[in-house]
């Protein structure tokens, strides 16, 4: 290893060691309570809620994947992909944020999304919470094995480390530090997290359009490549084996430019409509220490997010100024922000940029295991199993889940080749059709019926398996982006299985009018 390589790896490790310090020093609140374990006792401040809600959404995939999308098909994809996100993210905050955070306070406490969906019926039996703990554990299983992706892909470029190896060693230091310190270490490492994401980005966009000779030098380099900087065209590397070639000069092939017309920009636009479902994203919601502190966070959250996509947009088409042919396979695009990083910063500098990356994969990993331990140590284990469960068993059993759900991950992450855009593209839609139609109508229709809840619920979880498999397999119009039908299909299925069914007790249609103003 080079004297470059290790003082890189020393300012990484610095950094490991931070959030691990972190997880030890919130353990003892964590070990408080199960409700301050899984939601910080409800105490988050509105700068920690949104910087967390942001980090532990964007993961590994804004420095890595959204750059790759950028630097492979340029400009369209990437672009109509962030403004949905942009859009979402804002959204988001503005229509369920305050109205989740009361709702979940009066209907029980709930402390976890399927609790709050049960209780926000009043289940006897307890079917919702079953279905939603059950659908958390299969798509953030997918979700956690992303980001371990990341962690492998990153130091196998950077060291030349075995990708198995190191890959294994970042999901061993995320559970150590979630393990100890739960929610709040996890938000408030989410919260470092996002602050080195946004500086790492802005420091690579700003160093590489430096060394690309200008706005105007990455603008040209960009329109000469067909329809690589257009927002209705798409390039077209030219693949031999899903490698792309290279001419006699060493320039990369392109094809004629691809169409990207209203129907692929709709579909890369819904990706904003996951953010109704993220459960890492609306705990936060939840955790939230008053509600009236929402309208702060909402402005934090749009103007991180804006910055951030925008700008790993931008580093994707700077980088294929800078390095034109030095990554010609879609899932080794994805290293531009390395190769970038480290082409053009001093070793100990590039270390602490690299730290970004870490900062995006564990930030959103450690809210995947948190979640899914509590999907089935609360929502299935005592929600279901043992309803008497003391909070030292639950908090023993969500334990032995973060380590199960951690090892599977580990397995998804195995092949050194999965391209991290495309995982986490189906896990957010798994997320984003299965609980993003009942939150909204959970939130603001008051005739929507448990047995339309548990309909739509399975509509659109299903729907997205279905879509991705079966259908986008047809082509044409049906390869669109499996979240937007899999979504409008679970919205139907709430309203016309809710207007079937008896519309609900009293008691439930009273406390949805009370969360309207209740305060909290």
């Amino acid at each position: 290893m080079s004297g470059e390589q290790i003082q890189i790896l020393i300012a990484m490790c610095i950094y490991l060691v931070a959030v691990v310090v972190i997880g030890l020093f919130y353990m003892r609140t964590a070990n408080a309570s199960s409700e301050h374990f899984f939601l910080g006792g409800r105490k988050l401040g509105p700068w920690i809620a949104a910087m967390s809600a942001e980090a532990s959404d964007m993961s590994g995939w804004l420095l890595m994947g959204l750059p790759g999308v950028a630097y492979w098909f340029g400009l369209s994809d990437a672009i109509w992909t962030a403004i949905g996100l942009a859009l979402g993210t804002y959204l988001n905050w503005l229509f369920v944020a305050k109205r989740l955070r009361r709702y979940s306070t009066l209907a029980g406490n709930a402390i976890t999304i399927p609790e709050f969906f049960s209780n926000r019926f009043k289940e006897n039996k307890k079917i919702i919470q079953a279905i939603a703990a059950l659908f958390i554990l299969v798509f953030f299983a997918v979700y956690a094995g992303s980001c371990f992706v990341t962690f492998g892909k990153l130091f196998s470029t950077l060291f030349g480390m075995n990708y198995q190896v190191v890959m294994i060693v970042g999901a061993v230091v995320v559970i150590l530090y979630t393990f100890l310190g739960g929610f709040l270490a996890e938000s408030a490492t989410d919260f470092l997290q996002a602050i080195i994401m946004i500086i790492a980005l802005c420091a690579v966009l700003v160093i590489g359009v430096i060394a690309a000779g200008g706005v105007s030098a990455v603008i040209e380099n960009s329109k000469s490549i067909p329809g690589f900087f257009e927002f209705f065209g798409i390039a077209s590397p030219q693949t031999v084996d899903k490698v792309q070639q290279l001419d006699a000069a060493g320039r990369p092939l392109f094809g004629p430019a691809g169409k990207y017309g209203l129907l692929t920009i709709i579909s890369t636009l819904s990706w904003g409509l996951g953010y109704f479902g993220m459960p890492q994203v609306l705990l936060r919601f939840m955790a939230i220490k008053n509600s009236s502190e929402v309208k702060k966070s909402r402005r934090i959250a749009t103007v991180w997010c804006v910055i951030s996509l925008l700008a790993a947009v931008s580093i994707g088409l700077i980088g294929r100024t800078l390095y034109p042919a030095q990554l010609l396979t879609k899932s080794s695009a994805e290293n531009i922000f390395i190769v970038m990083s480290t082409g053009l910063l001093p070793a100990f500098l590039a270390g602490i940029i690299m730290s970004g990356i870490l900062a995006a994969t564990m930030s959103s990993s450690d809210s995947y295991l948190l979640i899914a331990s509590s999907a089935l140590a609360r929502d299935i284990y005592k929600g279901i199993f043992k309803k008497d469960a003391t909070d030292r068993q639950v908090m023993i059993a969500s334990r032995i889940t973060l380590l199960v759900i951690a090892i599977f991950g580990v397995i998804v992450a195995l092949d050194e080749n999965s391209v991290i855009f495309e995982v986490v593209s189906f896990a957010w839609a798994g997320f984003g059709a299965t609980f993003g139609p009942l939150m909204l109508f959970s939130l603001f229709w008051k005739r929507t019926t448990r047995t339309g809840a548990i309909a739509g619920m399975v509509a659109g979880g299903g729907m997205v398996f279905l879509w991705k498999l079966a259908i986008s397999t047809l082509g044409g119009i049906f390869a669109i982006y499996e979240l937007f039908p899999a979504f409008v299909f679970s919205c139907i299925v709430i309203v016309v299985v809710s207007l079937l069914t008896k519309e609900p007790d009293q008691a439930i249609q009273d406390e949805f009018e009370a969360a309207k103003t209740f305060e909290c």
